[in-house]
């Protein structure tokens, strides 16, 4: 055992300091000059660190955040205790910076057939530290300072403060909603792009547009025929596509994925991003990656490289063994591919009957394992402000989660500034929950209910 012989070092410093003649005033001495980069204005607010502090203290029912509350696949969880307690000690060590050996060459292999390309494992797939890391290396490594880049609204709230960090310029284009004409409930499919409209987007300024497909925080999964009008516009002017695609697994009703990398002339302009969070119900190991032509990769590598350099070791091993299963067991009723969305349909259906039953009107989704539900009906509850700069949807979540217990999300989170109070009727539920904590939040929705017939 190492010991300490003489005065420590703490004490020379002291004392040092003190013959020295270190005044108080050195000691209390601020600093005179701006702390803050200038790439940091107007981006240091954030939805989730307000809303998930307003959860933990007031709600019974968390349907805000999205995560689920029920565990991982045994086969994942039992391939991370392996990877903690086998006896290949190096996994406690790093590992390639740009991705585990084992993870790139499955990656490549699954993608490569999703794809119907060859990839190269050390070229074509980076891991990082959760798609929300991809995204940020995305930004940085190809926006550069008045670069336009192209956001379909409603859009996961990183997109906005990220390009702005890089230098860019954030150009907004909404999915419009059209009723559905047999009074049906409104499904995610029925929010829409405006071709025209998005065409007029696109400029020579324009360096890239993000795709989120699925749709977070709506449940849209674009058909062909809208990712097909996309790429056209991406050809046409030379702009690469960033394709969020966290949610490829999560689609409903017989709805189909379709990866617009795959797309006549589309690869070679497109960055996909992926999630074992979402994929594998594991949000917390923060395992992501990016697939691409190197030609884009060995870009978001400096990035990488740069920042965060390594992810961890022992989670990208359980990944690999999680994703070499599922190559096994492709297209097969066994497959967690197979199995997770069948289960999530179950929880989706269950919630829709749910807020349909006390009027609030949900959105059928598509995919992902959110639900938009519309709150027009409940304004009595909480009632409107007039010139109000908060939109409504905040004001009612924040007030259903201290007055009711059960915590949503506003979808005005989920737009640009200037079009926050354009959907300020709807908030956004989680439904990745397990059957007892959707029980829980229908019981405060039928007792809400009760109190508002009651006379």
């Amino acid at each position: 055992m190492l010991r300490r012989a003489g005065p420590s070092l703490r004490h020379f410093l002291l004392e040092g300091k003190a013959s020295a003649g270190y005044s108080s005033y050195s000691s209390e001495a601020k600093m005179s000059k701006p702390v803050q980069a200038r790439r940091l204005e107007g981006i240091d607010k954030n939805i989730w660190v307000e809303f998930v502090k307003l959860a933990a203290t007031y709600s019974t029912v968390n349907l805000g955040q999205g995560f689920p509350d029920f565990p991982p696949p045994d086969f994942l969880k039992e391939a991370l205790v392996k990877a903690l307690s086998g006896e290949n000690h190096m996994l406690h060590q790093y590992t390639r910076a740009f991705g585990h050996p084992p993870l790139v060459k499955i990656l490549a292999q699954f993608f490569g057939k999703l794809l119907e390309r060859d990839l190269d494992p050390m070229t074509n797939v980076m891991v990082t530290v959760g798609a929300y890391q991809a995204l940020f290396c995305c930004f940085q490594a190809f926006i550069d300072e008045g670069d336009e880049v192209i956001i379909i609204e409603p859009f996961f709230d990183c997109y906005e403060p990220m390009v702005k960090m890089a230098g860019g310029m954030p150009v907004f284009v909404p999915l419009r909603p059209k009723a559905p004409k047999d009074g049906k409930l409104m499904s995610s499919a029925d929010w829409q792009l405006d071709p025209a409209e998005l065409a007029s987007k696109f400029s020579e300024r324009t360096k890239a547009i993000v795709l989120n497909s699925p749709n977070n925080p709506l449940g849209k999964v674009f058909s062909r025929g809208e990712l097909e009008l996309i790429a056209d516009l991406c050809v046409k002017h030379d702009v690469l596509c960033i394709s969020d695609e966290v949610y490829e697994w999560l689609v409903y009703d017989g709805k189909e994925h379709i990866r617009i990398a795959s797309l006549r002339g589309m690869w070679d302009r497109t960055v996909i991003i992926g999630s074992a969070g979402k994929t594998f119900s594991a949000t917390g190991w923060k395992v992501g990656w990016t697939v691409g032509p190197n030609r884009l990769l060995q870009h978001l590598r400096t990035v990488h490289q740069n920042s965060v350099y390594h992810c961890a070791t022992v989670a990208q091993e359980a990944v690999a063994q999680g994703f070499q299963r599922e190559l096994r067991l492709y297209g097969k009723p066994e497959s967690y591919f197979v199995q997770l969305p069948k289960e999530l349909q179950q929880k989706r259906d269950w919630l829709v009957q749910s807020l349909d039953a006390v009027g609030m009107k949900p959105i059928i989704p598509e995919g992902t394992y959110f639900l938009v539900a519309d709150i027009s009906q409940f304004k009595s509850d909480v009632p409107d402000v007039p010139d109000s700069d908060e939109p409504y949807d905040s004001r009612f979540a924040k007030w259903m989660v201290k007055n009711k217990g059960l915590a949503a999300i506003p979808l005005s989170a989920f737009y640009c500034g200037a079009h926050k109070n354009n959907y300020n009727h709807f908030i956004r539920f989680c439904f990745a929950k397990e059957e007892a904590t959707l029980k829980a939040a229908n019981d405060i929705l039928q007792k809400w209910k009760q109190e508002k017939t009651s006379p």
